[in-house]
């Protein structure tokens, strides 16, 4: 007796462990079929927007949300007519079994499921047949579903699983697609509409079938009224709106971006910073360009909020469907030749450096470097003329002699450490074609670079995503890119009173470039809020006769250009200050020497109002090939009858006079020829023929020195500086400011406090410079 009771309490005990060891293992043995990655995405605009979707491999897409970021609306119509007891239950509910079955054996036909929300999901995630076995097989997922999840997790499988017709899964990918949508802002009718869609989403599909999704919907409502879930007078309301649906739009929208975002190890929602508005306007209109552009031509345009340098809107090619130009090649990543593009930056790093102020006097003539002879983009030369008419005209020439002065190798290396690289064939250094487009670069990097004229000199890299840094690095100085976005936006001279304050924002700062052969077309703007880039061309490199930047690709800017300021007019938004910078100050200065002298100087040829930088004029810049002897200044002696005489002559007066370059000369007026600014010869007292002078040259330092205080010391760095060469008094310039005037060879030292690169010059009376290059470390 005491045996067999002993028996039963371990058969008691044991019968339900061993029921737990047998679950325990089936769940080890069939694991629940939890969804795993199935490389459905979906590319977010900044709001939420889909932008384009990324199917799985069943062709279905998605767009995951969580019950927080569904309407309360949707969550009460699902919860009172799908399931009211579902937080309550263990995944299945035994009373709502019973009343269905007794509703279907009492009709004769299927009335009504007892199926809750967990059962659903069950289905959802492994499919059975309606047989006995497979109910038993969905009791069984079920029973796994509310062992491993929370009722949180199992409704979110359910919002983004539930199917909704055709290729769409959950509420969301729904609600986007036939009400074009967030299922965040669902009003009390579309939200009874989409909870009743997966009960038969091909029977009910409201773009197919609205009488039946009305008609089942209007059920919902009924259902919500009598359990007293919503008001009665806001039921009646919904009761009378019509299931009206949006235009049935797949996301097609920044194609060749989503490719971009879509990699391996992708979230499910990939966010952009694009504007989904701004996008699908901006395409439109390109796809409106595709009958001007030539054949088998594509084009790129990007948009960039400056301040923040989010990307608004992404175009890589006029049409990803179009074959025949090359649609599914990304043009804004692209590598091509950037044309003229590279000039404003020159002209904002020779103005940093002390080379020339806006109104410098360059020479736009004839030159030979070597085997290299360039020319100008139009037929012609134009003689003297100032930097900013060579900027804004985008001279060649002057360009040239100014990156000869300055050093490609310089330029080259001080883009890519701002975040724009200049790609070159292998084992190839930077050379003087550079600022030509003899190099290769990106539409993203030259408008990341050209977010400098409107940031106060530093560019910034281009973020994609709302989690991209902000990684900016110092190009140019506030002052210099100021004075090159007024060059750019046509407002190249100062207004002649120099106490005037300029503080109104030029609308659109902009510049164009062709590349050799007329293969690319670029314009890139910057604005008050945003730097635009452009551009046209074949992606296949093939030359288009007759496309060039201000005919292909300006046009297109101005129109994106205008399209933004009336949408930010209409957003109410101002056109931000834009004062001055402190350091940027106007000057008169006179030509052929490009530094200050009174009017009624004779040597004051031509006086011209310019941008400057704290106070410098630095002289006017000389080729560095121009013929010895031939200088901007020359000394003469001159006798009471103003004929030139030599200075050992009775009264003799030394005179200096100014003279234009010599290569300038065929351009110039005959009066201010060499042969005419220089006094006649006195006969009887004629000068002696001066000597040719020596080549000038800088004695104490050499070119590409790096300069270092000695270990310990802390002591400023001093450098004695003499000059070798040349003819009578010197002139010293440290990046373009007057430092000291000697005589002959005479030494002087100089105390450099800061550290940096600087670039020593030296001017002599006859017009020679000799200059160079170097840097002081700590």
């Amino acid at each position: 007796m005491f045996g067999k009771t002993r028996r039963r309490s371990l058969l008691v005990v044991a019968l339900p462990l061993l029921v737990l060891a047998t679950l325990w293992l089936a769940d080890r043995l069939f694991p629940l079929p939890l969804p795993e990655d199935d490389l459905a995405r979906v590319v977010l605009a900044e709001d939420g927007t889909p932008l384009w979707r990324f199917a799985d491999s069943d062709g279905v897409w998605r767009y995951p949300v969580s019950p927080a970021e569904v309407s309360p609306y949707y969550l009460e119509a699902l919860l009172t007519y799908e399931d009211r007891w579902f937080y309550r239950h263990p995944g299945v509910n035994p009373l709502a079994l019973v009343r269905a079955t007794w509703q279907n054996l009492a009709g004769g036909r299927l009335v009504s499921g007892g199926s809750t929300l967990s059962m659903q999901v069950a289905r959802l995630l492994d499919p059975h047949s309606r047989s006995l076995p497979g109910k038993l097989k969905q009791l069984w997922r079920t029973l796994q579903l509310e062992w491993h999840l929370s009722k949180e997790e199992i409704l979110s499988l359910y919002l983004n699983r539930a199917p909704f017709g055709g290729t769409l899964q959950g509420v969301a990918a729904a609600s986007w697609s036939y009400l074009g949508k967030s299922p965040a802002s669902l009003t009390r009718a579309e939200a009874a509409l989409l909870a009743v869609l997966p009960q038969a989403p091909s029977r009910l599909r409201p773009d197919r079938h609205p009488e039946r999704a009305q008609a089942a919907r209007d059920k919902v409502l009924r259902r919500l009224a009598r359990f007293e879930v919503w008001p009665q007078s806001r039921v009646k309301d919904a009761l009378e709106e019509a299931v009206i649906l949006a235009p049935r739009q797949q996301p097609r929208l920044a194609p060749l971006l989503a490719r971009r975002l879509n990699t391996a190890g992708s979230p499910p929602l990939i966010r952009t910073t694009i504007d989904a508005a701004l996008q699908r306007r901006l395409e439109d209109l390109l796809l409106g360009w595709r009958a001007r552009l030539p054949e088998r031509t594509s084009a790129a345009i990007l948009v960039v909020e400056q301040p923040s340098m989010a990307v608004r809107a992404y175009l890589g090619s006029v049409d990803l469907g179009d074959a025949r130009r090359f649609g599914h090649v990304d043009m804004v990543s692209a590598l091509r030749s950037p044309g003229s593009t590279l000039k404003p930056f020159l002209y904002g790093m020779a103005l940093d450096a002390g080379l020339i102020h806006s109104e410098s006097l360059l020479q736009d003539v004839p030159r030979r470097y070597g085997d290299y002879r360039p020319g100008n983009f139009a037929a012609g030369f134009s003689g003297a003329v100032s930097a900013s008419q060579a900027l804004a005209s985008s001279l060649n020439l002057p360009a040239v002699q100014l990156l000869e002065a300055y050093g490609p190798k310089r330029f080259a290396g001080e883009l890519r450490a701002a975040g724009v690289p200049l790609a070159l064939p292998p084992l190839a250094e930077p050379n003087l074609a550079l600022i030509l487009g003899g190099a290769g670069s990106r539409l993203e990097e030259l408008v990341g670079g050209y977010s400098a004229f409107a940031r106060s000199g530093k560019a910034a890299r281009l973020r994609f995503q709302p989690q991209d840094p902000l990684y900016e690095r110092r190009l140019l100085s506030p002052g210099a890119a100021w004075i090159v976005r007024r060059i750019l936006s046509g407002q190249a001279r100062p207004d002649r009173d120099p106490r005037a304050q300029l503080v109104q924002r030029p609308s659109l700062a902009w510049k164009t470039g062709t590349s050799y052969g007329f293969r690319d077309a670029w314009a890139i703007g910057v604005a008050p809020r945003y730097v635009v880039g452009v551009w046209i061309g074949r992606p296949d490199g093939t030359p288009v006769s007759g496309q060039f930047g201000l005919a292909s690709a300006a046009p297109l800017l101005l129109q994106v250009h205008d399209l933004l300021s009336n949408r930010d007019s209409q957003r109410g938004l101002a056109v931000p200050a834009d004062p001055q910078p402190a350091e940027v100050g106007v000057a008169a200065i006179c030509w052929p020497l490009g530094q200050p002298l009174a009017k009624d100087d004779d040597n004051c040829r031509r006086q011209r109002f310019a941008w400057t930088l704290d106070g410098t004029t630095p002289p006017t810049l000389q080729a560095l090939d121009q013929p010895l002897g031939l200088g901007l200044q020359e000394n003469v002696w001159l006798n009471d009858k103003g004929l030139r005489v030599d200075a050992s002559c009775p009264g003799a007066e030394a005179q200096r006079v100014a003279l234009w370059p010599a290569p300038l000369e065929p351009w110039l007026p005959r009066r201010e020829h060499r042969s005419t600014r220089l006094p006649a010869v006195d006969a009887a007292c004629p000068p002696l023929r001066a000597p040719v002078a020596a080549p000038l040259s800088i004695v104490g330092i050499r070119e590409g020195d790096r300069l270092r205080r000695p270990a310990g010391s802390a002591e400023p760095l001093r450098l004695r500086l003499s000059a070798l060469g040349g003819s009578g008094r010197r002139w010293w310039f440290i990046d373009g400011r007057p430092i000291d005037e000697t005589a002959n060879e005479i030494e002087f030292t100089h105390v450099f406090t800061h550290s940096g690169q600087y670039q020593l010059s030296v001017l002599d009376e006859s017009g020679q410079t000799a200059r160079l290059a170097f840097s002081v470390g700590e």
